[in-house]
C-alpha cells in the first residue's frame, strides 16, 4: 500500500506551549508521557485537526519521548488523524446495534449524497465520512460523531439535514 507524506506547517504558538506545559505539570516530572494524549488533542486542534509526522516528531521532542512512541497512539485511536480530513467528519458508530438499526445503508446514502467513497474528503474538502468503533451511545443507534458531538437515532431526513446545516455553517464541532 503506497502511502502519501503529507507536508503540514508546523506552528506552536506561545499560547499553544504554555497550554501544553500546563497539561504536563499535571503530571509527574518523570511521567511526562502521561500527557501525551492531551496534548495530541490540543496540538491537533491548533493544526487544523490532524498531525503529519513532523508535529508528531515535535510533540516527541516536547515531551522527552521517542518518536516511535508517538506514532504508535496516533495510529491506534480514531480521533488522531494522519492527513488532512473534511471540516465537517461524519464518523458514523459501525458495531453491531447500529449496523442492526440501518448505518450501513445510511453511511451509503450520505456518501451518495457527498459524492465520495468512506474515507476520502469531498473536494472542496468540507466533509467526511468514516467508520468507527463503538462510540458508546447504543440505546441512540444508528449514531455518529460530529465534532465532540453525538447525532443519534439517525434517518436519511436527519442526515440531510446535517449536510445542510454543516454548509450554512449552522453547526458547532467543539464545546470549548
Amino acid at each position: 500500500m503506497e502511502r502519501t507524506h503529507y507536508k503540514q506547517e508546523i506552528n506552536i504558538t506561545e499560547a499553544l506551549m504554555s497550554r501544553i506545559n500546563e497539561l504536563i505539570s499535571y503530571y509527574p516530572e518523570d511521567k511526562r508521557k502521561s500527557a501525551l494524549l492531551p496534548v495530541l488533542h490540543e496540538v491537533q486542534d491548533a493544526h487544523e485537526n490532524w498531525l503529519s509526522i513532523e508535529l508528531m516528531d515535535k510533540v516527541a521532542e516536547i515531551l522527552l519521548i521517542k518518536p516511535i512512541e508517538v506514532y504508535e497512539v496516533v495510529s491506534f485511536y480514531t480521533m488522531y488523524n494522519q492527513r488532512p480530513i473534511g471540516k465537517y467528519m461524519f464518523e458514523f458508530c459501525q458495531t453491531s446495534p447500529c449496523c442492526l438499526n440501518g448505518v450501513e445503508d445510511l453511511m451509503d446514502y450520505t456518501c451518495e449524497k457527498l459524492g465520495v467513497k468512506v474515507g476520502e474528503p469531498t473536494a472542496d474538502g468540507l466533509f467526511e465520512v468514516r467508520g468507527v468503533e463503538c462510540l458508546g451511545a447504543c440505546g441512540y443507534a444508528p449514531m455518529m460523531q460530529l465534532g465532540d458531538f453525538y447525532k443519534e437515532h439517525l434517518t436519511k431526513e436527519k442526515v440531510d439535514q446535517l449536510i445542510e446545516d454543516c454548509k450554512n455553517h449552522t453547526i458547532i464541532l467543539h464545546d470549548k
